[in-house]
């Protein structure tokens, strides 16, 4: 009988469950700033950090922006429609870094859009569990990315829609800013700060 058991249970154990997990974002999601970006990049780095009882897909695409009038919507990118395939039970959203950029920038546009991202994603059918992260500091002004924007435009927004939409947000803003080094060109993360990134997402997801 006791041998029985344990069969019973190795047998629900290795029918359990894998969560599914999509990361969706910009560079710093696809991985720009690391060696491989297929070994190195944050989603890689939080699967490792998970376990084999999550799968998590990276959905980063580099240059990707929230508004939908911007430079590069993530709406029209495959990387957005590839989580309505994939059905995650949970995704998190990493977005508004490149919405900073002064030609892009526009706070109820912004606001808006982010909102219908929400929206959007509360349709597919595994109801996914959504968290709203408060993107990374820019160290240093590129390619007119703008830290001050994010600070005071962006970050203001994401939690307001957080506690609109009782979602729970992840701050890597106020995590990761006391590690510049970590952030080689002022934006992006490199192998140790999207390790970073990873263990500060891995801990909100199993808080």
């Amino acid at each position: 009988m006791i041998f029985f058991l344990a069969a019973i249970i190795v047998l629900l154990v290795s029918c359990k469950h894998e969560l599914k997990i999509a990361c969706l974002g910009d560079s710093i999601t696809e991985g720009a700033g690391t060696e491989s970006q297929s070994l190195s990049a944050y989603p890689v780095a939080l699967n490792k950090a998970l376990g084999s009882t999550y799968a998590v897909l990276n959905c980063g695409r580099s240059g990707a922006t929230m508004q939908q009038h911007a430079d590069l919507p993530i709406w029209k990118c495959n990387e957005f429609s590839n989580i309505f395939v994939f059905k995650p039970d949970i995704i998190v959203i990493c977005l508004g870094t490149n919405d900073s950029k002064n030609f892009n920038w526009n706070a109820a546009s912004f606001e808006k859009d982010y909102q219908a991202m929400i929206d959007t994603l509360k349709t597919i059918a595994s109801h996914p569990k959504i968290y709203l992260c408060l993107p990374p500091p820019v160290f240093k002004m590129a390619w007119s990315i703008d830290d001050s924007t994010v600070v005071h435009g962006i970050l203001p927004i994401v939690e307001k829609l957080a506690k609109t939409n009782k979602l729970q947000t992840i701050d890597l803003n106020h995590g990761l800013r006391r590690l510049p080094e970590d952030f080689p060109d002022g934006v992006h993360p490199n192998e140790k700060g999207a390790s970073d990134m990873a263990g500060i997402i891995a801990k909100a997801i199993r808080h």
